[in-house]
């Protein structure tokens, strides 16, 4: 199965960035790709990334209106977008990432 693991982050950190979590798994899942997204809101970090995930991944997305930190994905395609994006636009994600068009990063 495909891997694709994310980020999402808002600076609030209450609902955008657990709805874009979910908007991005489910659109995953139906697209056929297994993947992990790591939160980073009120409660602090959760579901953190590991070297190994991200390394299996085939991509990341990163849904965030915050600073994320971005060097640990250097050499894999990474697709930036707001959270907004996440929630409404999950599905078009995942076609970037299979049509090859998400820049290295």
């Amino acid at each position: 199965m495909k891997k694709v693991v994310a980020v999402a982050s808002c600076p609030a950190g209450i609902a955008h960035t657990y709805i874009a979590a979910e908007s991005l798994e489910k659109a995953g899942k139906k697209m056929g790709y297994q993947v992990k997204v790591e939160t980073d809101g009120a409660g602090g970090r959760m579901n953190k990334l590991t070297k190994e995930e991200i390394n299996e991944s085939i991509a990341v997305i990163v849904a965030a209106d915050t600073k994320v930190e971005m060097e640990r994905f250097r050499g894999k395609p990474v697709l930036m977008i707001s959270t907004g994006d996440a929630i409404r636009k999950a599905a078009q994600c995942f076609q970037l990432i299979e049509d090859g068009k998400v820049e290295i990063y």
